[in-house]
């Protein structure tokens, strides 16, 4: 038997995979409700999205959500939101979508534009422990750092580009240098290459697929925390709320703290270096408004800040604009986010002062001409998103090294963070733990 620890994305995945293949296995978590950081909330017309806002995904994925079943609960994104908007000079600015219109846009200097054709021909590379920041700034521009990565990586990563690692966070980047002597080559040379991703989410919001995992896994224990691991000559046992058992192999599907507790016994260094990975703490703001007070035409995805443009939120995504049913007809709905590594000082105030603060910055970078919003939620994360920076790689060096105790890891701190990466790496692991049990 297999045991799985915890019920994310991650878990509920390789459990269903691995019931698939007809291995035996128990899912423990000790949450009351699958999914993780995936949650969503449906109050009559209003969908909150508590977590993740969307998936991308290519065609093997759809697949795969069809034989869950889930096809006609998918709703794709709006064809508007493929335009991203970052705030510059008191206003949000259209940003470019390719590596050509690059060049083109009035979005940067002349000098950045010189900056980006030149990339063409820059043959420096990349040093060991190079961050995202610097390795933009090597290949692009400051600007290009400011007024692009900055914020991109805050709003999906949580992250500081100063402290993000380029080799632990988007390793192709390093590939596109090394092959071709150019980011920008690589990217117009693999256009398409990967298959045509989309942007998604369904009905009920992201949720529905560990909901759907859940109810079609035979054996996951929720309420179930397990408190301790015990090396056996022949495998495993695990300590938890409902009982002993004993186990071949072992699963960590959970965050860092939650792993480490459980390898101090037999890993006590790796259990120290867990401890250290950062997670920023984030807080989710939705505030609807009736339509006919929002005077910004809201013809995107969103718009990220800047942390140079002093913005007391990250970013805002225009949810009702990416996706149909997210509010009454009649509304507008933004998510806000606050915090992450750059803002983390934001997540201190008082809820209130929170929703004062997002609604303030609302009414004034949207043209809002209303007093207060229909509605408002909020949604606080002390831990958001596993950082990979340089805390990250010792603990990475150490994985491989488990596998000899049949113990593995399938979790969002550990090559890939994105939902599409938790998807694929369960189904990857699924799949050598099968041949494993085979060659047995």
């Amino acid at each position: 038997m297999i045991a799985i620890i915890g019920a994310g994305i991650s878990g509920l995945t390789l459990a269903y995979e691995l019931q698939q293949r007809q291995i035996p296995c128990l899912l423990f978590d000790r949450s009351d409700e699958p999914g993780g950081l995936m949650q969503s909330r449906r109050e009559g017309d209003y969908l909150i999205e508590l977590g993740p806002n969307s998936l991308l995904g290519d065609a093997a994925l759809l697949t795969w959500l069809d034989q869950l079943g889930l096809t006609p609960e998918i709703r794709f994104a709006r064809a508007v939101s493929k335009a991203r908007y970052i705030f510059r000079n008191g206003a949000y600015r259209k940003l470019p979508t390719g590596p050509l219109s690059l060049l083109v846009t009035s979005f940067f200097s002349w000098q950045t534009k010189k900056a980006i054709w030149q990339e063409r021909s820059n043959h420096t590379v990349s040093p060991p422990g190079e961050t995202l920041s610097a390795f933009f700034r090597r290949r692009f521009s400051q600007e290009v750092v400011e007024y692009a990565l900055a914020p991109f990586v805050a709003g999906v990563y949580a992250g500081d580009p100063d402290q993000l690692l380029v080799s632990e966070t988007y390793p192709v980047l390093l590939e596109y240098e090394k092959t071709y002597g150019s980011v920008l080559k690589g990217f117009i040379k693999n256009a398409g290459s990967a298959g045509r991703r989309q942007s998604f989410s369904f009905r009920n919001g992201l949720q529905t697929v560990p909901k759907a995992l859940a109810a079609q896994v035979k054996t996951v224990k929720l309420t179930d925390a397990v408190n301790r691991l015990t090396k056996t000559e022949t495998g495993w046992l695990l300590d938890a709320q409902s009982g002993t058992y004993s186990a071949d192999a072992v699963v960590l599907a959970c965050d860092t703290n939650a792993s480490a507790a459980l390898l101090e016994a037999t890993w006590p260094t790796l259990a120290t270096l867990l401890r250290q990975i950062d997670y920023p703490p984030m807080t989710a703001v939705h505030s609807a408004y009736k339509r006919a007070d929002v005077k910004h035409p809201l013809n995107g995805f969103g718009g990220l800040n800047p942390r140079s443009e002093k913005q007391f939120v990250a970013g805002h995504i225009w949810s009702s604009s990416v996706f149909d049913g997210r509010c009454p007809a009649d509304e507008v709905l933004f998510t806000s986010l606050v915090g992450g590594r750059q803002g983390a000082e934001n997540t201190r105030q008082p809820d209130e002062t929170i929703r004062q603060r997002v609604h303030q910055e609302l009414v004034q970078a949207f043209d809002i001409q209303a007093k207060k919003p229909v509605r408002q939620w909020l949604k606080r994360w002390d831990r958001a998103i596993p950082q990979y920076d340089a805390r990250i790689v010792p603990v990475r060096e150490q994985i491989p090294a488990l596998e000899s105790d049949a113990l593995y890891v399938c979790a969002n701190w550990y090559e890939g963070a994105s939902l599409s990466d938790c998807i694929r790496k369960a189904q990857e692991l699924a799949v050598r733990l099968s041949e494993s049990k085979t060659a047995e």
